[in-house]
């Protein structure tokens, strides 16, 4: 019998885009090896990707940009429930059995939310956890983290060594206080209202007015 899982891969990250992805699979096509794509390596999540769509009866991916995240208007955990509306609601079908991750404090909140930008006939159920304790739910993690780290990838060709794009990655913030020093602002790939960002940009301002008063 057919089920859907869905994830999200690049919430916390100060550089790029998040993306969420759901797999509409017979649970028993599933590799034995998923699990939670944070527990496996690169190639290992690569490998299970490539598996898991030419198993899978459907994969969608949707993406969400920089531009949308530092959107006054917009917060971390809506954009989470559109993404993952987007990837699910592109793989759907009458009656069919999803889990999700819920990527809220509150599971009941996040699924109700989710809920509501699906078809009234979809099963739906979110849980902490569901990407560690439900194998299409893990499969759908992998394809999400696969397309983050590709997106990382591509970042790298364009700007040099990024590191993970996480704010407690120093090559990341190497990379950012870098960047900002010798042009006076943020790359486009850097989520402006990420607190990091905010402090690297105070960073090059004070050094600035230091520079300037020792004139």
């Amino acid at each position: 019998m057919m089920r859907a899982g869905v994830d999200e891969a690049g919430k916390g990250p100060v550089l790029g885009s998040m993306f969420a992805a759901a797999v509409r699979i017979d649970p028993d096509r599933v590799p034995a090896a998923v699990a939670d794509s944070k527990q496996l390596s690169a190639d290992t999540r690569e490998e299970l990707a490539a598996t898991i769509r030419e198993r899978a009866s459907a994969v969608a991916v949707a993406e969400v940009p920089v531009e949308r995240i530092d959107d006054p208007e917009t917060d971390m955990n809506g954009l989470t429930v559109a993404a993952q509306a987007d990837a699910l609601g592109a793989v759907t079908v009458e009656g069919l059995r999803c889990r999700a991750d819920a990527c809220d404090t509150n599971a009941v909140r996040f699924e109700r939310r989710l809920a509501d930008r699906l078809p009234d006939d979809v099963d739906l159920r979110a849980e902490h956890g569901a990407d560690e304790s439900d194998p299409v739910v893990s499969a759908a993690s992998i394809v999400a983290k696969v397309e983050r780290d590709a997106h990382v990838a591509r970042l790298a060709e364009e700007y040099g060594d990024v590191g993970s794009g996480y704010p407690g990655d120093e090559t990341t913030r190497t990379f950012l206080r870098e960047f900002v020093s010798r042009t006076g602002e943020l790359p486009d790939c850097a989520r402006e209202s990420w607190q990091t960002s905010r402090d690297i940009l105070a960073e090059r301002g004070q050094a600035s007015l230091a520079e300037f008063q020792s004139l």
